[in-house]
């Protein structure tokens, strides 16, 4: 029987679904679709092919992602994407979700993700025949009385069909008895209420009970159809009936009203005594919602709520009384019940599409999520109001209906902030208001819009010299506000030259840390600062970069010995003439006063700074008490007049020394001769160096100093004339040099004028005959006691120029002298 009615079903679904599936409308002003489709289809089943309605391409939903979404818990349909069909989820029963209503659209959205578009689609389920009429109760019992005439109508218990339209309950048909027919009222409300009409007399001697079976159809093919069994009881006469105090009673109630109130009570009065006058009361039409809601005291009458009242599941009940009396007779009554709105459903949002990261340049506007925000209560207490969180760049745009789109309000910036905690509130329009929120989690992403910044405007640092290669010189630092690879920050040199070389050959930076490492040792009295730029350059493509200049100073190290510049050292060549025997040969009168000048040790250092700093002491002397030397001057003077007992002839060893750690020292020794003159001099100096040697023996030796002097005098003429060649020649090759030295401070220079006045100070001109008796001794003009002046005179100082700067060395010396006129004919010998 089932397989039969089974097939019968599918033979009427097959053209029932070609002829019911409607497209109602291609794509509306709103972007609405509409669909018809029966009832009770199995899932799966085909609705509407929305992929052609709405002109979408196949691929582009699958590539973007779509899908169906609806307002309910209960998804009834799907996107097939494969095929762009919209097709069933769930088996829908009408019944169910439109039991009141004669018109059962179900709304649901399609949500196009990847373009942060919706379309809203309705579609229409229609009823077809699937409900049985019913009768609450499958017996229903009715006492009349024997008394009653012809005529007399008893209400019967009705039918409910829950089909809509031809589907639904049509007629009633009664059979069983002849005493009895059927009668179907019209109500007012267009519901069809059968009658129980006595049509002869009754009897109850003949009959105290009669059978009858009430039969409801409805309208389908084929029809269904229930039944009930009446029972009805013959009574004795009771000639007055129950009457109700209003043919209807209405009550408003909230929603919110306590389970266990009562609502009203209805009341019922009989004029009878004894049992015909004891009226009860008795529900005889109640729906099936309102059975489960509702509750009434067959004593009392009175009415009470069994359930939590939902305005949102029912606005309106009705129900009907009856009253009867211990007889046969009764009364009819309504009840109806309105409910009133409380606010007592807070909005829902419902986050339908929503980007989980989103880029810092991304432009104004950029749709970030898509929101559904529903109320489900009514009236103003169903009005919602969305809003944002403070503080935020986005803002709230209605897309269609109930959707909002969070869509930027400005650009956005990931160093500012690189995530987003959206909060989307939203609050009814109910007293008070109802609120509820969602939270969108957005993380921004980083684009290069960020250049590595050092972390001072310029750096420098001291590096003192003599230096180890590969010395650690110091740490640029730069940072970028950028993320990952856009804040990798890599450091290298800007190219540049020093003396001739790349800057790359002297220093080189680390390009991870960027440490500045010395490729080479330094030396202060060649490069005294470096002046570069390191250049810090991000990840990011294109990349950004910044420069800072860097600043490297070289520290002087005490690592150059003081020079003596005079005396000569012996061999030199300055005053040779007479092997080492003349070399810092001084003279001094034995007449001379205490603090009277002999000789000046002349000194110098490379170094700078205090590690130039020169002091000068008296370190070993034949008589210790006889001269002193001049701390910082150099100076040897007569520490008191010399006594006839003292030697004639002195040794003074003489250390220079300076303020370096730990101090560096170079040696002169001086011979001081105590004599009168000349004569006495060579006297004492031949004494000396030949005592054996016969006084004509002595004038030949002079005899080939002079010559030899002589020679010496024309080879540096020679020397002085080659260099100055060459210099010409390299000045026309090569660009002039500049006015200084670089690396040697001018406290280390003496110009020509100055060594000119040096040697002027100390030489002097000696004639010589065969008889050295006849010898003369002329002191140079200019000279004061043959001392040598602390500071020239103002009229011979000459500027200091960068072709006569010479540093005050043995060699640059020996070039002075090579540049001063031929002397005279006579003999003269530097001491």
């Amino acid at each position: 029987m089932c397989a039969a009615r089974e097939g019968r079903w599918g033979r009427r679904r097959r053209p029932l679904l070609l002829c019911c599936v409607l497209v109602a409308a291609w794509k509306a002003a709103w972007g609405q679709l509409r669909y018809s489709v029966p009832e009770e289809l199995p899932k799966g089943s085909f609705v509407g092919d929305v992929a052609k309605d709405l002109a979408l391409e196949l691929a582009a939903l699958r590539a973007r992602g779509a899908r169906v979404v609806s307002q309910g818990r209960t998804q009834y349909f799907a996107l097939n994407t494969n095929s762009g069909h919209l097709v069933t989820a769930e088996r829908i029963d009408r019944e169910q979700l439109c039991r009141l209503l004669e018109k059962c659209v179900l709304r649901c959205e399609l949500i196009v993700e990847g373009e942060m578009k919706v379309y809203a689609v309705e579609v229409e389920i229609t009823d077809i025949n699937d409900n049985t009429p019913n009768f609450r109760k499958a017996e229903k019992e009715l006492i009349i009385s024997e008394m009653a005439a012809p005529g007399t109508r008893l209400p019967l218990p009705d039918a409910h069909d829950a089909d809509w339209g031809s589907n639904s309950l049509q007629s009633y048909a009664l059979s069983g008895d002849e005493h009895f027919s059927l009668s179907v009222q019209a109500g007012a409300d267009g519901e069809k209420r059968p009658e129980l009409v006595l049509a002869k007399a009754l009897d109850r001697e003949e009959a105290a009970f009669h059978e009858l079976l009430l039969t409801a159809s409805d309208g389908g093919e084929p029809a269904r159809t229930g039944t009930a069994r009446i029972r009805v009881a013959v009574l004795d006469a009771n000639d007055n009936a129950p009457a109700f105090s209003q043919a209807v009673y209405s009550v408003r109630v909230p929603e919110d009203v306590p389970v266990g109130s009562t609502l009203l009570s209805v009341t019922a009065t009989d004029p009878d005594d004894g049992i015909y006058g004891e009226v009860k009361y008795s529900l005889n039409k109640i729906s099936d919602i309102a059975s489960k809601i509702f509750d009434l005291d067959l004593e009392t009458g009175g009415i009470r709520v069994v359930r939590n009242l939902d305005f949102e599941e029912g606005e309106f009940y009705e129900l009907e009384l009856q009253a009867h009396d211990g007889g046969a007779l009764f009364d009819t009554a309504k009840v109806s019940i309105s409910v009133m709105d409380v606010n007592d459903n807070a909005p829902e949002i419902s986050v339908r599409s929503a980007l989980s990261e989103i880029s810092e340049d991304a432009a104004p506007g950029t749709v970030v999520a898509l929101v559904h925000v529903q109320d489900r209560d009514s009236g103003g207490n169903g009005e919602v109001r969305c809003s944002l969180g403070e503080g935020v760049p986005f803002r709230l745009e209605r897309a269609l209906d109930d959707y909002y789109s969070v869509v930027t309000a400005r650009e956005l910036d990931r160093e500012q902030a690189s995530e987003y905690n959206v909060t989307v509130r939203a609050a009814d329009g109910g007293s008070p208001a109802l609120r509820s929120s969602a939270v969108l989690a957005l993380r921004v992403l980083d684009v290069n819009d960020n250049a590595p910044v050092f972390a001072e405007a310029r750096y420098s640092a001291r590096l003192p010299e003599n230096n180890a290669e590969g010395a650690l010189v110091l740490t640029v630092r730069a940072s970028d506000a950028d993320w990952g690879q856009n804040a990798r920050v890599r450091y290298r040199l800007r190219e540049g030259r020093l003396r001739g070389a790349p800057l790359s050959s002297y220093v080189s930076v680390q390009a991870e840390t960027g440490a500045l490492y010395a490729l080479r040792s330094f030396d202060y009295e060649e490069v005294r600062e470096l002046e570069l730029w390191v250049r810090a350059e991000d990840g990011g493509a294109p990349p950004l970069s910044s420069n800072v200049s860097v600043r490297l100073l070289i520290a002087d190290e005490n690592d150059n010995a003081p020079q003596v510049l005079y005396p000569p050292a012996p061999g030199s060549g300055l005053g040779s003439g007479s092997g080492s025997v003349w070399a810092g040969v001084e003279l001094a009168p034995r007449s001379a006063e205490p603090g009277a000048l002999v000789a000046k040790v002349v000194a110098v250092d490379a170094d700078a700074g205090q590690n130039a700093w020169l002091s000068y002491e008296l370190a070993k002397a034949t008589e210790p008490g006889l001269f002193r030397v001049g701390l910082h001057s150099g100076e040897v003077r007569t520490a008191r007049s010399p006594l006839a007992r003292d030697a004639a002839r002195h040794s003074l060893v003489v250390v220079v020394k300076d303020r370096g750690r730990p101090a560096l020292s170079a040696t002169a020794t001086l011979t001081v001769v105590l004599a009168e003159s000349v004569a006495e001099l060579l006297s004492e100096l031949g004494s000396n160096a030949a005592p054996a040697e016969p006084a004509g023996s002595l004038t030949r030796w002079l005899v080939l100093a002079v010559a030899a002097v002589s020679c010496l005098f024309l080879a540096f003429l020679l020397l002085l004339l080659a260099l100055r060649l060459r210099r010409w020649r390299r000045s026309r090759l090569l660009p002039p040099p500049s006015g200084t030295l670089r690396g040697v401070p001018a406290s280390h220079f003496v110009g020509i004028d100055g060594v000119r006045a040096f040697l002027r100070s100390y030489s002097h001109d000696v004639s010589l005959t065969a008889d050295s008796r006849k010898s003369q001794l002329r002191c140079a003009a200019g000279s004061c006691c043959d001392t040598l002046p602390a500071r020239p005179p103002p009229d011979e100082t000459a500027p200091l120029r960068g072709e006569d700067a010479l540093p005050v060395s043995a060699p640059s010396v020996a070039h002075a002298i090579s540049r001063l006129p031929p002397s005279p004919p006579a003999f003269r010998l530097g001491l």
